[in-house]
């Protein structure tokens, strides 16, 4: 069977994709504050799926609206119009009455993305909100009541930013009740083929992929995470016109990354590409002796990759067809032909 993200007892809608130990313990917070309205502070780098644990959060509790507001689009006074909402005739261009975020929010969850870059003058008013639940739009002497529960991502290191005076130590503790930091996807290497298996649902059903090139992404460290992930997949999809997606058909940077880290010294590549390898022999002097490399026959080939498909899932037979670009019976036709397994 093919793993998917576990669907814990509140059934939350299956987003977090993977059952490695990491994601796991993440699952588990994610239950516990089900329970309740509290304020939760997601850390991570960018990519590692934030606004999917807090949407994870607010789905648990589906009350009210989930309304994001991104901390580091908004300027000046056009972020405090957004947050707050305005009256007509509060400033230029203000043609019309306009509903804030903060307002929109009321009942719901509310997910300060990038909250690092709010603004000092901000961050005073926000806290105003979480304390008292009440604010007041822009050019309106009229104060409104706004109840919600406050979700807070960031991918700097808040302690310090208050450390240095950008950001308020009262707002921080404010919001850090319950903390959640979520690893990068280097550091859950387990969890690729599922989210790969995932985006392929969502973007190419009907593909899937090499073991070569499952290999190559399980190599690669991806610096831009869960996102940087799901492109790649949408960038072989859009480009590959057969089933089966290639390690050629990787964005450049993972290439790149993979040729990196194997290429050669310049005679030894030009001896490779010849078909030979250097081989040290005793007394043979600062002249490297080559001999001709190895060839596996076909088949030979072909049943260790059907080992290493079975040893890497477990022996998973549908997930390992899937990986090796075959059909169920067909894999079960090779085992028996090579006598692998009953």
């Amino acid at each position: 069977m093919i793993p998917t993200a576990q669907t814990p007892s509140f059934h939350a809608p299956p987003l977090l994709v993977g059952q490695s130990p990491r994601l796991r313990h993440v699952q588990r917070m994610v239950e516990k504050l089900a329970s309740g309205r509290w304020p939760a502070l997601i850390l991570g780098e960018t990519g590692t799926g934030k606004e999917v644990v807090a949407r994870s959060i607010h789905a648990a509790n589906p009350s009210g609206n989930f309304v994001t507001i991104d901390c580091s689009a908004f300027v000046g006074t056009l972020m405090e119009s957004e947050l707050f909402g305005h009256r007509r005739g509060a400033f230029t261009g203000a043609d019309r009455d306009k509903v804030g975020l903060i307002e929109a929010a009321d009942g719901g969850t509310a997910f300060f993305d990038e909250i690092g870059e709010m603004p000092l003058d901000l961050q005073a008013k926000l806290l105003r909100v979480l304390q008292e639940k009440e604010f007041r739009p822009l050019g309106s002497t009229v104060t409104k009541r706004s109840d919600f529960r406050i979700i807070a991502a960031t991918n700097r290191d808040l302690a310090k930013e208050v450390e240095k005076g950008t950001f308020r130590q009262d707002l921080y503790y404010r919001l850090n009740v319950v903390t959640l930091r979520l690893p990068p996807l280097r550091d859950r290497r387990e969890d690729i083929p599922a989210l790969l298996q995932h985006f392929l649902r969502k973007y190419g059903s009907n593909h899937s992929f090499t073991q070569e090139a499952l290999e190559s992404a399980l190599a690669y460290d991806w610096p831009g995470n869960v996102r940087e992930l799901e492109n790649s997949i949408q960038h072989m999809v859009a480009i590959n016109t057969g089933p089966l997606l290639q390690a050629r058909d990787l964005p450049s940077p993972i290439q790149n990354f993979h040729y990196s880290r194997r290429s050669p010294e310049p005679g030894m590549a030009m001896a490779a590409a010849a078909g030979y390898a250097p081989s040290t022999q005793p007394g043979a002097g600062a002249q490297p002796a080559f001999v001709a490399s190895p060839i596996l026959p076909l088949v030979e080939m072909e049943r260790r990759a059907i080992l290493s498909a079975l040893e890497y899932t477990k022996g998973d037979r549908l997930m390992a067809a899937h990986l090796l670009g075959i059909g169920r019976t067909t894999l079960y036709r090779k085992l028996k032909e090579y006598q692998l397994g009953d």
